[in-house]
């Protein structure tokens, strides 16, 4: 191992020997990616649910919604808060229970991985998963049969606010699952790529349903309009023919399901 690997490698290696040390039981537990994914949803969208809550008495955040004539109300937070909590219940914890049966949690590896190794495996899974959703959600807008018996839960709001990200029918639910947790285990990645992975896939989905385009957001940011971010994914709501990728915007640039970019400047 070279010098500057070896860098990297002890940039993460003290983080990951404190986590060996205080909580290898917990983080090493089948629940703990749930239990991570279910509370980064919690506090992710909590503070978009405040300022839709405020609306138009606090400007500063309000200008920035995309739809203004469509706010959600308290019940229909109410609604997908609890959807997503009877999801979790019935078809989640169960599952997690037949895997773990199946196949019994290996031990935490010793050593972290580099900086560089990490951010590899994160982006790879992210592109993966962008793929996989991308495919998926295409065939289930196109089908009808598919669509109605599984993914038109989803279409249910027509603006689209930070809890009905997981606003989904539990087979929805397992399919997202199933992706967010096998792609690390099968790329051979680190467990802390697959923690970061699902808390960032989150945050994504999360931020794909806020329903505002701040000048802050990440759409706006990122190079290349190649990231969709809120305003593409409130126009899938809007228009459910384009914008398929959850996150990125190159398979829909490719295929001709982008919405114009005189659309997504709106």
């Amino acid at each position: 191992m070279n010098s500057s690997t070896s860098r990297q490698h002890f940039l993460l290696q003290p983080f990951w020997e404190y986590i060996l040390t205080e909580f290898a039981g917990p983080v090493n537990s089948p629940v703990f990616p749930v239990l991570l994914a279910f509370s980064g949803y919690l506090c992710f969208s909590l503070p978009f649910a405040v300022i839709d809550m405020l609306g138009d008495r606090c400007q500063f955040f309000y200008q920035y919604k995309i739809q203004k004539n469509r706010r959600p109300t308290i019940n229909m937070m109410i609604f997908c808060l609890w959807k997503a909590v009877c999801n979790h219940v019935i078809y989640v914890f169960p599952n997690v229970f037949l895997n773990w049966l199946w196949m019994p949690p290996v031990p935490l590896p010793v050593s972290a991985p580099s900086v560089f190794t990490l951010l590899g495996e994160v982006l790879g899974c992210l592109l993966l998963f962008d793929f996989q959703y991308f495919i998926w959600h295409f065939l289930h807008h196109k089908n009808h049969w598919l669509y109605k018996r599984v993914h038109a839960v989803h279409h249910e709001y027509v603006a689209p606010f930070s809890w009905s990200s997981q606003h989904l029918s539990g087979f929805e639910l397992m399919a997202v699952g199933f992706w967010s947790t096998i792609n690390p285990n099968r790329l051979g990645c680190h467990p802390l790529t697959s923690w970061i992975c699902n808390l960032l896939s989150v945050w994504m989905s999360v931020d794909d349903h806020i329903g505002y385009s701040f000048p802050w957001s990440l759409h706006h940011i990122f190079p290349l309009g190649l990231y969709g971010g809120a305003l593409a994914h409130d126009l899938h709501h809007q228009k459910p023919g384009t914008n398929f990728a959850p996150f990125f915007r190159h398979w829909d640039l490719i295929c001709g399901t982008a919405s114009s970019l005189g659309e997504l400047s709106l």
